[in-house]
């Protein structure tokens, strides 16, 4: 079975964070919700609390298929600034695994040099933080480890493209719009 890790810090975009979660664990796809703070309960950047299975040094993530960095602010800083998720991204960037990243979430990767010549999407508000890349504008755009979507407004179809890539188009093409099991 696939695995996700999905990085959560204080301040994370919800949409983003739990569309994917849901459709990835709808696509029967285990995902395991990470918090960078010493808590497992993680705020939210509109007062909604998530309780996460696991705090980051807790996890394996060699493990893992795939990470996944919702934006939101402060979130995306917050990840930023963790040295271990800085070192998570690296590792995976470099082996070659996916890497999820939505909205200003791929300003982590931008920092650490990761986009230079990527085909990437990402929040307009950031485009200009990320320099070297690529910026497409549209919804999800795929270059090749690298998953990336533009922001709130495009969680279903970047969660679907996840599942896609790890899963397979038949299994992402089912209408989750009409499950409510």
């Amino acid at each position: 079975m696939k695995k996700v890790s999905v990085i959560l810090a204080d301040g994370f975009e919800e949409i983003e964070a739990l569309t994917a979660v849901d459709l990835l664990r709808r696509a029967q796809i285990y995902v395991d919700t990470v918090s960078i703070t010493e808590e497992y309960t993680v705020h939210g950047a509109h007062g909604i609390n998530v309780q996460t299975e696991d705090l980051f040094e807790e996890v394996n993530f060699v493990e893992s298929d795939m990470i996944v960095l919702p934006g939101g602010m402060p979130g995306t800083l917050n990840l930023d600034a963790h040295s271990g998720v800085r070192r998570v991204v690296k590792d995976f960037f470099e082996e070659g695994k996916y890497i999820g990243a939505i909205c200003a979430g791929p300003t982590v990767l931008a920092n650490l040099g990761l986009l230079k010549g990527k085909r990437i999407t990402c929040h307009p508000t950031v485009e200009q933080d990320i320099q070297g890349a690529v910026i497409t504008k549209v919804p999800v755009t795929v270059d090749n480890n690298v998953i990336t979507g533009r922001g709130a407004g495009a969680a279903v179809d970047f969660a679907l493209k996840l599942i896609e890539v790890l899963a397979g188009s038949d299994k992402a093409k089912r209408d989750w719009r009409d499950d409510c099991v």
